[in-house]
């Protein structure tokens, strides 16, 4: 099984040094795309993140209330 892994991985990585410097260079706009993508996808991770805390939050507090009573 690791065999075939390290097989797998060195033939992606001869293919990759095999095409030419040119081919590989991201244009200006591909890269704005990246970026913004790159951007979108932190900041709906963040949101989610953000949304998990709250929601724990409110549970830990209505644990907290429950105990009290």
């Amino acid at each position: 099984m690791k065999r075939i892994a390290a097989f797998v991985l060195l033939a992606a990585l001869s293919l990759a040094g095999s095409i030419p410097l040119q081919a590989q260079r991201i244009s200006p706009q591909n890269n704005a795309r990246r970026s913004q993508k790159a951007n979108k996808k932190q900041q709906k991770m963040l949101k989610k993140m953000n949304k998990k805390a709250t929601k724990a939050q409110r549970k830990a507090n209505k644990r907290a209330n429950r105990r009290y009573r």
